[in-house]
């Protein structure tokens, strides 16, 4: 093969590789305009609910929102969903996925709950004594 046939495959395997494997990349940073961070951050771990708010109704006619928020909402308007259930659904990367959430909640389209952390669930024994007490009335 000659160096010049060399050169033109090599241009070819570099073609293919942009085209096909950089694609679903390229996308998601596209779709964050570049960002990888949101002021909400703190708040959108895995298993924080996203709950569509009541004015989400106008969300499919904001100009200003793409296809993926305006699939987030409708989703969460059917019932709340964790951040990890909605990139599983999306197909999308979970930091995508907080970006985006955190442009709705800018927005005022969606609100995430927390659930209690378990520091800060109240004792078994506790609850246990409370039941105890309350079969013993």
């Amino acid at each position: 093969m000659s160096e010049q046939d060399g050169r033109a495959a090599r241009d070819r395997e570099a073609a293919r590789w942009f085209d096909d494997d950089a694609g679903p990349v390229v996308r998601p940073y596209a779709m964050t305009r570049g960002r990888t961070r949101t002021a909400a951050d703190g708040r959108l771990d895995l298993i924080a609910l996203v709950i569509a708010d009541s004015r989400a109704e106008e969300a499919g006619c904001d100009q200003m929102l793409s296809p993926e928020h305006v699939e987030i909402v409708e989703r969460c308007r059917q019932e709340p969903l964790s951040v990890a259930e909605l990139a599983a659904g999306l197909d999308l990367p979970v930091g995508v996925v907080r970006v985006l959430i955190g442009d709705l909640l800018d927005a005022d389209l969606v609100h995430v709950s927390r659930p209690v952390p378990p520091a800060e669930l109240p004792d078994e024994k506790v609850l246990r004594e409370v039941i105890d007490g309350l079969r013993a009335l």
